[in-house]
Formats: C-alpha cells, structure tokens, sequence
C-alpha cells in the first residue's frame, strides 16, 4: 500500500474513532457544547471551511482515481481470462483489482463518513441548543405559575379581609377585581406563549434524536460492509502472495 493509501486508511480510522467517541450514550451533548465552544476552536474557525473543502475534493480525486483503476484492471481481468496467458499474469492482474478495489472502498467510505462527521457535530450542536432552551422554559413556565397562584391568592386574602371588616365597598372591590383579573390574564397569556414554545423545543429535541438514531443504525451498517471487505481484501492479499 503506497504512502497517499495509508494516509486515507489512517484518516478513515480515525473518523470511524471520532464518530463511535461523538455516539457514546453516556457523554450528553450539553459536555460535547462546552467542549466545542473553547477558544482554540475560534482561533481556528476561519481555516475550517477551507479545510473542510480541500478535503473533500482530495477524497473525491482519490475516489475517481480509484475508480479508474478499478475499471482498468477489471477490462484487463476479462481479458486475461479469456485469453490463454501465462498464469503468472492473470494472478498478479487479479491482486491488482482487488487492491484498486480496496482503495476504492476506503476513499468512498473516508469520504462518506467526513461527511457524516461534519452533520453529526452539527446536530449535536442543536441538540444541546435546544435542550438549554428547553430548560429556560420550563423555568419560566414554572415562574409564571407561581406568579400566577399568588395573585389569586392575593385576591381572595383581600376579599376575606374586606368583607371581615365590614368594609366591603364595591366600587373598591371591582376596581381591585379588575385589576387582578387583568394581571391574570396577562399572566394566562404569557403562559400560553411559554407552553407553545417549550412544546415546539421539545419536538424539536424529539426530531434530532430520531435522525441521531437513524445516522447511528447507517453507521452500524455501513461498519459492518466495511469490516467484510477489508477481510475479502486480506484473504485475497494473502492468497495473491
């Protein structure tokens, strides 16, 4: 395997690390927010598109590349198959496929899982986003609650005191009334508004967990075919040697 192929492998391992660390159940997305948020990834955050971009487009070459090994030496292999050559040669055109078919699937497989690597941190992100706003919500619904029972307590404590003391005038008790029924109804407003938008942050918090589990299951399988091809690779490896 020549030096640029060990590096794609090597990249590859690596992703497949950072992708199975990033879906650990146990590390929540609030820890993964404070960790992309230190100061060292501002410092570098202008080169990032750019790196992010060279990336790709020298897996995409790496990948055509491939490809047209593939297609040489798959024309070849025909050839030689049906043609009465030497041993020898039909052999080493065959080690020679499956080699460019093994750099075929660690480019597109490094290439895939960049991709999914740069969606992965990205719902993260979101997700701890919205499980933060979710928490100030429910911290002002349950605000405005309690500022909500006590003025109703406050209301019936001034009813029972005025009528107590004989001094149950009404002028004074509607004007007071209405003022508490204003305020209470403001406050029903407000809660209103708190409830909507903590429920909206909730099916969003639902929606990113279900396309966290679905990537996680696409992922699974696509390790799977992987680890099945790199051991087709190495049986046919040993076999050509």
């Amino acid at each position: 395997m020549t030096i640029q192929w060990v590096a794609v492998a090597s990249f590859l391992y690596a992703e497949i690390g950072l992708i199975l660390i990033f879906c650990l159940p146990f590390i929540p997305p609030q820890r993964w927010q404070k960790i992309f948020s230190f100061s060292v990834w501002g410092k570098i955050a202008s080169f990032w598109n750019k790196a992010f971009l060279t990336i790709i487009i020298l897996l995409i070459v790496l990948f055509l590349d491939a490809v047209r090994e593939v297609r040489k030496y798959s024309s070849a292999h025909a050839v030689e198959k049906g043609t009465a050559t030497k041993p020898g040669t039909f052999e080493h055109t065959q080690m020679k496929l499956f080699r460019s078919q093994r750099n075929l699937y660690i480019s597109g497989f490094s290439l895939f899982f960049w991709l999914v690597l740069r969606r992965l941190v990205t719902l993260i992100t979101q997700l701890a986003k919205e499980m933060s706003n979710k928490g100030v919500l429910q911290s002002q619904a349950e605000n405005t609650n309690k500022a909500a029972k006590k003025f109703m307590e406050e209301n019936e404590k001034l009813k029972w005191i005025l009528k107590s003391h004989g001094k149950d005038d009404g002028n004074v008790l509607e004007k007071e009334n209405k003022k508490l029924v204003e305020d209470q109804a403001k406050l029903k407003t407000e809660l209103k508004k708190t409830s909507e938008a903590l429920s909206k942050a909730q099916n969003d918090v639902i929606t990113m967990k279900m396309q966290s589990e679905r990537l996680s299951k696409e992922y699974d399988q696509l390790l799977r075919e992987h680890a099945e091809l790199q051991n087709r690779s190495e049986k046919v490896n040993k076999k050509g040697q």
